[in-house]
């Protein structure tokens, strides 16, 4: 994952090899242009919701999500997350 801005990310095999490299590294020094964000979910779904939908509009939700690399029932509670936090 380089494209000549930096040093190239080492492959690491745990989370312990991460954290020595994260405390050791000048992260500065790397190529992170390859890396995209992630939200982690810590919350526990307790609560269940069925719907109807039509079905152009249910497949383009699971296409963004493809595009996304996420499960379309993800896609669906993060735009109700930001609908509801505005």
């Amino acid at each position: 994952m380089s494209n000549g801005k930096g040093k190239q990310m080492p492959v690491l095999h745990s989370d312990e090899e991460a954290e020595a490299f994260v405390e050791k590294a000048d992260l500065s020094e790397y190529d992170l242009s390859g890396f995209k964000p992630v939200q982690f979910e810590f919350e526990k779904k307790s609560a269940q919701l069925n719907m109807r939908l039509p079905e152009a509009l249910l497949s383009a939700i699971k296409a963004k999500a493809q595009e996304r690399g996420i499960p379309y029932t993800r896609l669906i509670r993060e735009a109700l997350e930001k609908t509801v936090a505005k």
